[in-house]
């Protein structure tokens, strides 16, 4: 491998990650010590370094603070969508519209969560993720008072677009940020959490939603506003910048973990990391405008390249394809034909009817995804010489899969017969 002083972008070398990711796939069973940080015979990614400003190395308390906050952007990504679906009836009255034109009020936000991670993701690869973050949630959040003061259905329509743009940071950068506080082997709870947060939105949206109707339907953007309002607040205050120049730091002073075996074999000066004069995580500025430094920045349009390049590898797209279409497009058309279908129930009773598939998604995830999924690859893992595969988690997804087939098999039987 080559040194990292090989390549350098403004005095900071180049990302490792980046350039050798290959590295870390399938190495031989013989080379498992030189290729990270061993811990129990398994191999620690990201590699961890001894600096206190790694955010691999915060206390369990601030990473998880910082989760909870992301998870809580991520619950306002679909629970925008939804929210307003109970007062569909005096939408249509106050905006003068048909029945077909509220629902794309729903449809309108969506397009904004679908194409507002083509912007943000290669913007918090440069300047970092706790800027987007709130600068995301400040558009969502003036966007909705937009909504919520709007009396024509082209400013609704508006605000209710640059409300999903707004939130949209939660997706991909929010995963990153994950990334960034995270070992390998604990992302499949984490992430389990992070995608629980997205799914308990989407159907707490039309429950709360349901029981606001009681006041107003300007007042379900009213409380929305207050939830961005509150969210921000915990941005600007415990959320800091967790974008770390890792390689950068490994070039330069010793591994977290004695005993292990670092990527830079011998012959590299090691530093003690206060002298690194390099400003990092918590030592940026409060409010961070400028590149990160010690990082490999991509261009502004990469995001939008990746995107197009994703098409090369037909089972990616085919995994995408199948969670739109088999999750989150059929519940968005089950929750906006519910005004219509059960038109003989008040709006918070429609809302209610959801609570069966929240108990459901809330069950699977505790006992069906994340914690089960990185317990059988660690043990996949002591099999495969202590390297894992992202293939190892799809025997839960296999299993998952089987649950739900089966489940609408039923649905469906009860329907035609």
């Amino acid at each position: 491998m080559a040194t990292v002083a090989d390549e350098k972008l403004g005095g900071a070398p180049a990302d490792f990650d980046r350039l050798d990711e290959k590295a870390f796939v399938t190495p031989e069973p013989g080379q498992l010590d030189e290729v990270g940080v061993s811990k129990d015979g398994m191999r620690l990614h990201p590699q961890p370094t001894a600096d206190p400003l790694d955010p691999l190395n915060w206390s369990g308390f601030k990473k998880h603070t910082i989760l909870a906050i992301v998870m809580y952007l991520y619950f306002m990504f679909t629970y925008i969508t939804t929210t307003t679906v109970p007062s569909f009836p005096q939408l249509q009255d106050s905006l003068g519209i048909s029945y077909s034109q509220v629902n794309w009020t729903v449809a309108i936000p969506a397009l904004g969560l679908a194409v507002g991670p083509l912007f943000w993701s290669s913007l918090a690869d440069i300047y970092g993720r706790r800027i987007i973050f709130m600068t995301g949630t400040i558009i969502a959040f003036a966007a909705t008072i937009g909504a919520a003061a709007s009396k024509d259905y082209g400013g609704y329509m508006a605000a209710r677009f640059f409300q999903g743009f707004g939130v949209s940071p939660a997706a991909t950068v929010g995963m990153a940020v994950v990334m960034d506080l995270f070992y390998e082997y604990e992302r499949g709870q984490k992430l389990g959490l992070w995608v629980l947060a997205i799914d308990t939105g989407l159907l707490v949206g039309p429950i709360i939603g349901g029981f606001m109707d009681l006041v107003s339907a300007e007042w379900i953007q009213w409380l929305t506003a207050i939830l961005f309002a509150v969210l921000l607040v915990l941005e600007f205050l415990f959320m800091p910048e967790t974008l770390y120049p890792r390689n950068y730091m490994l070039d330069r002073m010793p591994l977290a973990h004695s005993g292990g075996t670092d990527i830079e074999k011998i012959g590299q000066s090691k530093v003690d990391p206060a002298k690194v004069d390099l400003t990092r995580t918590t030592k940026l500025f409060f409010l961070n405008f400028r590149p990160v430094p010690g990082m490999r920045h991509p261009k502004p349009w990469d995001s939008v390249l990746r995107f197009i390049l994703t098409f090369r590898y037909p089972i990616v797209v085919a995994g995408v394809l199948a969670f739109c279409f088999t999750w989150y497009w059929w519940i968005l058309c089950i929750i906006t034909m519910i005004p219509a279908a059960y038109v003989q129930y008040s709006p918070q009773i429609q809302g209610l009817l959801f609570l069966g598939l929240l108990l459901g998604t809330i069950f699977s995830e505790i006992f069906m995804s994340g914690r089960l999924s990185d317990y059988i690859v660690a043990k996949l893992a002591k099999k495969n010489g202590g390297v894992r595969l992202p293939e190892m988690r799809y025997v839960v997804v296999v299993a998952d899969s089987l649950a739900s087939l089966s489940a609408w098999v039923h649905a469906a039987s009860d329907i035609l017969f």
